[in-house]
């Protein structure tokens, strides 16, 4: 009896954990904007939480003048957004009320960041960063 307990246990164990899953991390980094000067502006992607963090320092120049409107802003920064996939793009949860809001919109291996703002139904889509390197990292469990 004790033998089958042990050969079904083995059994059950060897079954659940033979599948492997795979999460996969996708990191966009050397990110140049527009409008702003950064010392260090990335994204990373992990499609396996659905999150989205972006790691930012501005340069002196973009600091001091967002630093003169508004006390809070601090050099070095990290934002966290929910994202999730659409056909062969990666959306940021959408911020804003239902007539107003606005979303940044990756496609998959693409260097292009996109801004997405929706007013009153009328879209507009806007190229924010563009980065130098992209890494895709897949791991398996």
């Amino acid at each position: 009896m004790k033998k089958n307990k042990l050969i079904y246990f083995n059994l059950i164990f060897l079954f659940l954990f033979s599948f492997t899953s795979k999460a996969e991390k996708i990191i966009l980094s050397s990110c140049d904007n527009r409008k702003d000067g950064f010392l260090k502006n990335e994204y990373i992607l992990d499609l396996e939480q659905y999150l989205m963090t972006r790691n930012y320092i501005y340069n002196n120049k973009t600091y001091n003048k967002y630093r003169m409107t508004d006390l809070s802003v601090k050099k070095e920064n990290k934002i966290e957004r929910l994202i999730y996939k659409k056909e062969n793009k990666i959306l940021t949860e959408k911020l804003g009320y239902p007539q107003f809001y606005t979303q940044l919109v990756f496609e998959v291996d693409s260097p292009i960041i996109e801004i997405k703002t929706v007013i009153n139904n009328e879209e507009g889509i806007d190229i924010l960063s563009t980065c130098k390197k992209i890494e895709r990292f897949e791991k398996e469990s």
